[in-house]
């Protein structure tokens, strides 16, 4: 199962601490860890549900080249 985790400068703002959770996307991981918390939602996301500019994504240390691409997998680790 993927596990969540966020930087400690986003850390200084909202509680959000590291989880595994379930998916198989991108996406699918992170909506799994917003349903456990929500207030992080809307520092990761802006209002038209895309991700916000200073957001970066990695998935196993690679960072996420497309940005829209949240359909990309997940592996189960």
């Amino acid at each position: 199962m993927p596990k969540i985790s966020f930087t400690p400068h986003l850390k200084r703002h909202v509680d959000c601490p590291a989880e595994t959770v379930s998916g198989t996307t991108v996406r699918a991981a992170l909506d799994a860890y917003f349903a456990a918390h929500p207030k992080v939602k809307g520092y990761v996301f802006d209002e038209q549900g895309a991700l916000r500019r200073h957001v970066i994504v990695f998935v196993d240390s690679e960072q996420l080249k497309d940005r829209d691409a949240q359909s990309d997998p997940v592996g189960p680790n």
